[in-house]
């Protein structure tokens, strides 16, 4: 059962001298780039001397002017209570599992509590890490984890600032900036 394949040869168009040393794309971007800098010129003075239009491109001046996130933003993570003040997590690993950046750990021990199995002894997010995708709340069977909305800035001066564990994800140890008023993108536009 020797099968016969053919194989087409390709030919590889040739490069021309002037696609070799790049002159002219260097000159197709010089042109671009001047091309817009002279429409956001034009703009900015437009708006500037009263004649309106539309305004030019803008910096948005972070953070003296906070960023707007949509409603439907999930950012911070969240661990919930259950009445007598322990964590809801029982240790089940879904959130860990189903994490595609792999910033979830957790380690488990056994539950004084007889009605639950086994309790997170540690659990740890690396926010430095996180995607924000939203599937540990989504895996989770227990409803022990949440994302709120309208909190953008997390706040740290090294790496192991954004590793939070369970007193900063209960809510115990205020790590939290003020949150912003959200403008929902998709939504009619905000007067």
């Amino acid at each position: 059962m020797n099968a016969k394949h053919t194989v087409a040869k390709v030919r590889r168009p040739e490069v021309r001298f002037q696609e070799q040393i790049y002159l002219i794309e260097v000159w197709k971007g010089l042109v671009i780039t001047t091309r817009h800098l002279l429409v956001n010129l034009y703009r900015h003075l437009s708006v500037a001397l009263g004649r309106g239009g539309p305004a030019g491109s803008v910096t948005t001046q972070y953070p003296d002017d906070p960023q707007v996130t949509a409603k439907r933003s999930r950012t911070r993570h969240r661990l919930l209570k259950r009445e007598d003040g322990t964590p809801r997590c029982v240790a089940c690993m879904l959130c860990e599992t189903v994490c595609p950046a792999k910033c979830i750990y957790i380690q488990a021990e056994e539950s004084p509590d007889v009605m639950v199995e086994k309790r997170a002894k540690t659990f740890k997010i690396d926010l430095g890490m996180c995607v924000f995708c939203g599937y540990c709340v989504e895996a989770c069977p227990e409803d022990a984890i949440r994302m709120d909305t309208q909190f953008i800035a997390f706040p740290g001066m090294t790496r192991k600032d954004l590793i939070w564990d369970m007193p900063e994800l209960m809510g115990d140890v205020k790590k939290d900036p003020k949150p912003v008023k959200a403008v929902d993108p998709l939504g009619p536009a905000a007067s």
